[in-house]
């Protein structure tokens, strides 16, 4: 079950029902990690992750009885992947309902070069307009006090205002995490400090649910205040976050390898939101991006 700081149970924390009326009847997510769920652990959840993309998506079922959802993200996948595994996938589904992060992989790899992305994001924007489908399409969370990823913060910022063009271009909704100062709270990280915590998703789903002008029922959660830290505690446990999060990461990056590899989507189909789905394979160890 997916926790809050405290420790107090996150999963399902819908006090009511949203009770907004919306167009869609089938939704589909793309992306990578970060649409997975990565970070928010749920063994209810297909895959063993709950994420935000299920978050909004349980609101957009309360009320909509035709109301189907699938999941085609899969962590670690560069956007050239998603063009190819995913675009065709989605479009076989036809769906009304289509949201879209990609290319923050590229981005963080050496070299990442927000123009030519934005030239692959373009194409795949445009085969997935062809679908009629509104899409929602999410901007890179600013990510200044992120330790490695922060000296990469100018290519995210260019890479932004590239999709802002493109969403534009596309007619897109945009989800922008850019904008979204609470993000920049520790707590809303997962303790490898690349993806997002449960208190994370959550809050991305209420900008997300926001950012379609839907009605909802999921409420702000404010994040508990983090005990002050020595020099020394800070330091022990950057150490302990480079051994067990970083090195990982990097020595995948070194044998071409990705984390994503031998997973499949943990919802390839449009079906009902429940969580009562098969199991997909698990996380490797040392799970990120």
């Amino acid at each position: 079950m997916s926790m809050h700081p405290t420790g107090k149970p996150l999963v399902h924390t819908t006090t009511t029902p949203g009770n907004g009326h919306h167009p869609w009847t089938r939704y589909v997510a793309l992306g990578d990690s970060f649409t997975e769920g990565i970070g928010d652990p749920d063994p209810q959840s297909p895959g063993g992750y709950r994420g935000w993309a299920d978050r909004v998506a349980e609101e957009l079922s309360h009320g909509t009885e035709d109301f189907a959802y699938a999941n085609l993200a899969i962590r670690g996948r560069l956007l050239a992947q998603i063009l190819d595994e995913q675009a065709g996938a989605a479009l076989e589904l036809h769906p009304d309902l289509i949201s879209l992060c990609a290319g923050g992989n590229d981005v963080i790899r050496p070299g990442g070069d927000p123009d030519v992305l934005a030239d692959k994001m373009d194409s795949l924007l445009r085969i997935l307009s062809t679908t009629g489908a509104t899409i929602l399409l999410f901007t890179g969370p600013d990510i200044r006090d992120t330790p490695v990823l922060g000296s990469v913060r100018g290519r995210v910022a260019i890479y932004n205002e590239n999709l802002r063009t493109l969403g534009a271009r596309h007619d897109a909704v945009i989800a922008d995490m850019w904008a979204l100062r609470e993000l920049h709270a520790q707590q809303m990280w997962a303790p490898d400090r690349l993806h997002f915590s449960p208190l994370g998703h959550h809050t991305i789903a209420i900008m997300a649910l926001e950012a379609l002008n839907i009605e909802h029922g999921l409420k702000p959660l404010v994040p508990e205040p983090l005990d002050p830290k020595t020099w020394r505690q800070a330091r022990g446990q950057d150490l302990v976050w480079a051994r067990s999060h970083l090195a990982p990461w990097v020595l995948r990056r070194l044998r071409h390898q990705s984390s994503g590899d031998g997973i499949i989507a943990k919802r390839p189909m449009a079906a009902p939101f429940t969580t009562d789905l098969p199991e997909t394979p698990g996380p490797p160890d040392n799970l990120t991006s």
